[in-house]
């Protein structure tokens, strides 16, 4: 498969990494806690992300949010590929160049 760079324009990953965070704690307000960053960045990159996948994604309830049916679809795709890429990450060991004496 090749890769459609068009379909990246704009996109963060970073954004994906929230809305798998905001799935898992069911809240805006805890995904910041988690994630290190202000609510209101969380609710910018929601939003970012409604217009992105033409769905609201979640929806207030009582005990928090609850995903559309469209956000559980994204985050059951999208989960194992955030996962492989961590595993790259943590694989991925610095490489220390020395310089060669002449």
């Amino acid at each position: 498969m090749e890769l459609d760079e068009r379909l990246f324009e704009g996109l963060d990953l970073n954004s994906l990494l929230t809305l798998l965070i905001v799935y898992e704690e069911r809240g805006v307000t805890r995904a910041a806690h988690r994630l290190k960053i202000k609510q209101p960045a969380v609710s910018n990159t929601l939003a970012r992300l409604r217009c992105r996948f033409h769905d609201p994604l979640f929806e207030r309830h009582a005990r928090g949010l609850r995903p559309t049916p469209r956000a559980t679809e994204l985050i059951h795709r999208l989960a194992p590929a955030l996962m492989e890429i961590q595993q790259v990450l943590s694989d991925t060991v610095p490489i220390h160049f020395t310089r060669i004496n002449e």
